[in-house]
């Protein structure tokens, strides 16, 4: 299972690990569906470390998903981000995941236990290694916007199933709207 992101930098292909997170891959593939993803900015890129996406106000405190605000961390054991390109879910602490997420620039094991592992770049590191390069405001915020022009599930588990109960897909806010889904906290690698 995969989704692809086609951003202004290139083609990033992620393998899901749907099986062990069921219930993050569903959030991140009906994001994906929805559009929800679709012309968002990487707002946070700290070079050999992260660069972070999935948030529509573009400053890490927006993002909504499928099964209301936040919903609960599925932090597997064997899933480590032990290498480049691993792909987990932004969080402002424990059980906050809502649309956020993240791409690791190199292993980042003290991440282990904190963020949910759900996926890793398959195709495209290159690109992710050319996103890194890109220069950075004091805030870690890209000078030069990287954007998701849009977000492709090429393979769906759940093709043709309802939603989870309870869940639904959140409306994407329009860019001028700043009413923050997560409170006043951002979603915080570190």
């Amino acid at each position: 299972m995969s989704v692809s992101l086609d951003t202004s930098h290139g083609k990033i292909t992620i393998q899901l690990f749907w099986r062990e997170c069921p219930r993050t891959c569903r959030n991140f593939v009906e994001l994906s569906k929805s559009g929800y993803y679709d012309g968002l900015l990487f707002h946070r890129l700290i070079p050999d470390f992260i660069t972070q996406t999935g948030d529509p106000f573009g400053d890490g405190t927006g993002g909504e998903s499928i099964y209301g605000p936040t919903f609960e961390d599925e932090i597997v054991a064997k899933l480590s981000h032990d290498s480049r390109g691993i792909v987990a879910m932004a969080n402002a602490g424990r059980n906050t995941n809502s649309s956020q997420f993240f791409i690791t620039f190199r292993p980042c094991p003290h991440l282990d236990g904190k963020h949910t592992v759900f996926g890793k770049v398959v195709e495209g590191m290159s690109v992710v290694d050319e996103i890194q390069l890109v220069k950075t405001d004091k805030k870690k915020k890209p000078v030069k916007p990287i954007k998701i022009f849009a977000a492709n599930v090429e393979h769906d588990p759940w093709e043709g199933e309802k939603l989870p109960s309870g869940a639904a897909i959140p409306e994407k806010p329009l860019v001028k709207q700043k009413t923050k889904i997560l409170s006043k906290e951002q979603c915080v690698i570190q």
